[in-house]
């Protein structure tokens, strides 16, 4: 399984509403419940209506579109960064996964994905 590393600082963050959210930005994934509006973005484009925020994430994709009918894939990668003590922020799209690790964790995850043997790592 191939998994990119995607350049540049993200922040996942709170948001009053999406009024100033770019929509057209590079990365932007929202979520809406009837408790919260969250986003998760570059921190470049963390918008000025933002409640609350945590910056200084890092981002990898699972390359190429994954089936509906493939399990594990998440949770293979989360138990293995699990063991080194690295927590996971993950973001499913229609066709992959993201996966977002602290900037002080992402070449320690790198590392720990590689050496498991079934991960190549593209940065």
């Amino acid at each position: 399984m191939i998994i990119k590393r995607i350049q540049g600082d993200f922040s996942i963050c709170k948001v009053a509403d999406f009024s100033g959210v770019d929509l057209n930005a590079k990365y932007c994934f929202i979520g809406k419940t009837d408790e919260e509006n969250s986003l998760v973005c570059k921190t470049e484009d963390v918008p000025k209506n933002t409640i609350r925020r945590e910056d200084g994430f890092k981002a990898f994709r699972i390359e190429g579109v994954l089936d509906f009918s493939l399990t594990g894939i998440l949770a293979g990668i989360s138990a293995l960064l699990a063991e080194e003590k690295i927590g996971i922020f993950a973001v499913s799209t229609f066709n992959t996964d993201y996966i977002f690790v602290k900037e002080e964790k992402e070449m320690v995850a790198l590392d720990k994905l590689q050496k498991a043997g079934e991960y190549q790592i593209l940065t």
